[in-house]
């Protein structure tokens, strides 16, 4: 039963639902889009910063690790929480304010006056997006009709390779020629900024049912106790902290290790991110179309990853194509495991927000060792071991998929009286490897 305080969205009478962005749902999808592109522009700012910021304050190697690791810490510890935040106060509130903490805090970083504040505000700034996301995901789905998510949803995750790529050429073009402050401050200003457009075309109805007193007395959440969405978070833990170190250390490399210049190293950097644009809609609509969803996950991330080890011995043009073919990988991947949470085995749509809350605390807390591990590994072997490492520990949690189970289509809505909008009956689950989208 949906109680009286429902913020779900709907859309206006006589709309139709033509394309993802029509409308004043499309406005609003669009504007969440964008700050999920500013979003990750402060992800992924602190990488090309980390040499200016090693030199200012006197650390390297292991420290450069704790430093992209404390944005994961935060990041990964919000998570949960913000589903339970949002069940009580609203997706929408808890979104918009885990952006507005990750802009204020990205400013506090521009102006730490030594290492232990900047790791503190950077702590914040993960709080703060931990906060934003899974809410905000929330809302994109809220905003579009069951069937005609998966292009939206998919966008949206694949936005945050857009601001990721942003976050790391422009920080790699502004660090030599303003310091590395002026590239964190950047990142602040712009989340802020598109707050206030947020904040005025985002529809104060949008998003799931509100749960009056939140979800106090009603015991665990089933989102908690899905084997699949735990077995799902710790099988990608390798890919995320592959997938965000590649991100952050890359063009410290290559300028180190490489001699690339600034602006060519920053626009190779961005390509471990960006071109994952392309994926998430890619990988959306396949996680709805088809049932083989763990084989998918599966050989999308073992295969790129793989190619991670080779990235010393190879030359320009080979590192832009495993940088280009690993990022729209692992947007296709991450765009899958968001549409999932609904077809596991208990769960339905108003569990998606908390499911995805716990996926990305599992990963994001599991990847911060990872990038921690990549500082350490860099500090005592060099980046050769360093590559060797993330491609290996991608691989390496993907067993963890054997427990998630088998996966089919959601049960069908009932169809208008005579109609052929479905029969009311429930499809089965199955993951079939070789199933054909019904039509």
């Amino acid at each position: 039963m949906v109680p009286a305080t429902s913020r779900e969205f709907r859309s206006p009478p006589g709309s139709r639902w033509i394309g993802p962005f029509r409308g004043s749902s499309g406005r609003a999808t669009i504007a969440l889009i964008g700050l999920r592109i500013a979003y990750a522009y402060n992800w992924f700012d602190i990488g090309p910063a980390l040499p200016a910021v090693g030199s200012e304050f006197g650390v390297s190697g292991a420290g450069w690790g704790l430093l992209v690791a404390a944005f994961l810490v935060g990041a990964g510890a919000l998570q949960v929480p913000a589903g339970f935040l949002a069940s009580r106060f609203g997706t929408r509130s808890i979104s918009m304010a885990g952006a507005g903490l990750l802009g204020l805090s990205a400013i506090l970083s521009a102006l730490a006056p030594d290492f232990e504040l900047l790791v503190l505000a950077r702590v914040l700034g993960g709080a703060g997006a931990g906060l934003f996301f899974s809410p905000a995901i929330g809302l994109v789905s809220s905003l579009h009709p069951e069937g005609q998510r998966g292009v939206p949803v998919g966008i949206f995750s694949s936005a945050f390779s857009a601001g990721a790529g942003l976050g790391v050429f422009v920080s790699a073009l502004v660090v030599p020629q303003l310091g590395w402050r002026v590239a964190l401050l950047i990142g602040g200003v712009l989340v802020l900024a598109l707050l206030g457009i947020g904040e005025g075309l985002v529809p104060r109805s949008a998003g799931p049912p509100i749960v009056p007193g939140g979800r106090s007395g009603r015991g665990i959440p089933n989102a908690l106790r899905s084997r699949g969405v735990w077995a799902i978070g710790v099988a990608f833990i390798g890919l995320e902290g592959a997938s965000l170190s590649a991100g952050q250390f890359f063009v410290p490399y290559a300028q180190i290790v490489k001699g690339w210049a600034p602006a060519l190293a920053g626009a190779v950097g961005a390509l471990f991110v960006f071109p994952s644009v392309f994926g998430g809609p890619t990988g959306g609509q396949l996680a709805e179309r088809f049932t083989n969803r763990r084989t998918q996950m599966l050989l999308f991330t073992a295969v790129p990853a793989l190619f991670l080890g080779l990235i010393p011995w190879l030359g320009l043009a080979e590192v832009a194509l495993v940088a280009v073919f690993f990022s729209f990988t692992y947007g296709m991947v991450y765009a899958m495991m968001y549409i999932l949470p609904p077809y596991l085995p208990g769960l339905t749509e108003d569990d998606t927000p908390l499911a995805i809350g716990l996926l990305n605390a599992i990963q994001l807390l599991g990847g911060s060792s990872v990038a921690f591990a990549v500082g350490l590994v860099v500090a005592a072997q060099g980046y050769t071991a360093a590559w060797e490492l993330l491609g290996a520990v991608a691989v390496a949690t993907l067993g963890f998929l054997a427990l998630v189970p088998r996966t089919g289509r959601l049960p069908r809505s009932p169809g208008p009286p005579g109609g052929s909008g479905g029969s009311g009956q429930t499809t089965d689950r199955t993951d079939r490897s070789f199933d054909i989208p019904k039509n």
